[in-house]
């Protein structure tokens, strides 16, 4: 049987943790900043877990992910 493709725009996008989870960058952080006020911004900074119920379609798309 072939080899499974990854997802490339699905690796650039989550990590995995040591634990399992999955670990994605929030949205609404990437341009039109001007308008929004700092606190949004400075809140949308870092990362942060994929809930629960996204973790199986995240998981489909990098099958040699740990």
């Amino acid at each position: 049987m072939p080899k499974m493709k990854t997802k490339k725009s699905a690796s650039k996008r989550f990590r995995f943790t040591a634990t399992g989870k999955v670990k994605r960058s929030k949205a609404y952080h990437s341009h039109i900043l001007t308008k929004k006020p700092t606190k949004r911004k400075r809140h949308l900074r870092g990362t942060t877990i994929a809930n629960a119920s996204d973790v199986g379609h995240v998981r489909a798309m990098l099958p040699y992910a740990k």
